[in-house]
């Protein structure tokens, strides 16, 4: 007879020795999936979690948003450069600052401007000064400045025979600029005030100033008329009030009392009294030379 020797006991687990494994308490149940059957996802509050498949989403445009390590550096750019450059004003807005490549005024910021320069003239009698103002302008500092130059020109341009003449040409020479000036559209404002146009040139004062060599000229022709040159004409009556080394000849009526000599001849530029001789009854001669204008009057007694 043959005996099988003692085998250790058996635990729980197969390949296990006796007392060796977890306790009956603590072993995990096995769970098993019918092949026919799918998971079925854990359920929240009685509703299924659905779960969305992965996609992979396009690259959202910058907002403004930089990232976490350099947030706090990068936004304190972005304001500065927001507080560096703000909004540009629309017409009648607060003022601002021109766009890029705009031409802006030199005395108050404005924009649109046009590049010009206003003139001006002063008469110093002897001396004269030529006054000049650039731009670039806008419409209401150029205006501004037009009306001032001309106004100036109209008082303090005429003192002087150079000055005189000068004067006219400078301020017809303010014609093209005041012309662009009024092409422009309304200034948009800018960081400075701008100049106060004033009045119109018709309605100041200084307009009166035109009369100044108005009345000059005025002066000239009436002198003309009224000299010896002119009315020095054959018939006429005449009376010496100077002395016979020193004549001074004025023409006067012939029913005046004052009239000594009648003119019977006149002789053009020549002063020689020579000539009188082909006129009958010429007693006394009166020669007149400065520069180039020259007479002899040959006199009868009246």
């Amino acid at each position: 007879m043959t005996t099988s020797p003692p085998q250790p006991p058996q635990g729980p687990y197969a390949g296990q020795p006796g007392g060796y494994g977890p306790p009956p308490q603590q072993q995990f149940p096995q769970y098993t999936q019918q092949p026919d059957q799918q998971a079925q996802p854990p359920q929240y509050g009685g509703q299924p979690y659905q779960q969305e498949p992965y996609q992979q989403q396009a690259p959202q445009q910058d907002q403004g948003q930089y990232p976490p390590p350099y947030q706090g550096q990068y936004a304190q750019q972005d304001q500065h450069s927001q507080q560096q450059y703000p909004q540009f004003p629309q017409q009648g807005q607060q003022p601002g600052f021109a766009p890029q490549g705009q031409l802006t005024c030199r005395f108050c910021g404005g924009y649109p401007a046009v590049d010009a320069t206003v003139r001006g003239h002063q008469g110093l009698v002897i001396l004269m000064r030529f006054l000049k103002l650039r731009g670039p302008f806008c419409k209401t500092c150029g205006t501004a400045s037009v009306r001032d130059m001309t106004s100036k020109s109209l008082w303090q341009g005429w003192w002087g025979i150079g000055s005189s003449i000068i004067n006219p040409i400078t301020m017809l020479t303010n014609i093209g600029p005041s012309q662009k000036f009024k092409n422009l559209p309304e200034p948009t404002p800018g960081q400075g005030r701008p100049m106060d146009p004033g009045k119109p040139l018709f309605q100041r004062p200084a307009i009166f100033g035109l009369l100044i060599p108005i009345a000059v000229i005025a002066l000239i022709v009436i002198a003309n008329l009224n000299s010896t040159e002119s009315k020095a004409q054959v018939g006429a009556c005449v009376v010496n009030k100077g002395t016979s080394g020193n004549p001074n000849v004025k023409v006067v009526d012939c029913t005046s009392t004052e009239a000594e000599y009648r003119i019977v001849g006149k002789i053009d530029d020549s002063t020689d009294d020579s000539k009188c001789d082909q006129f009958a009854g010429a007693e006394a001669s009166y020669v007149y030379e400065s520069g180039s204008t020259k007479y002899t009057l040959c006199l009868a007694p009246k």
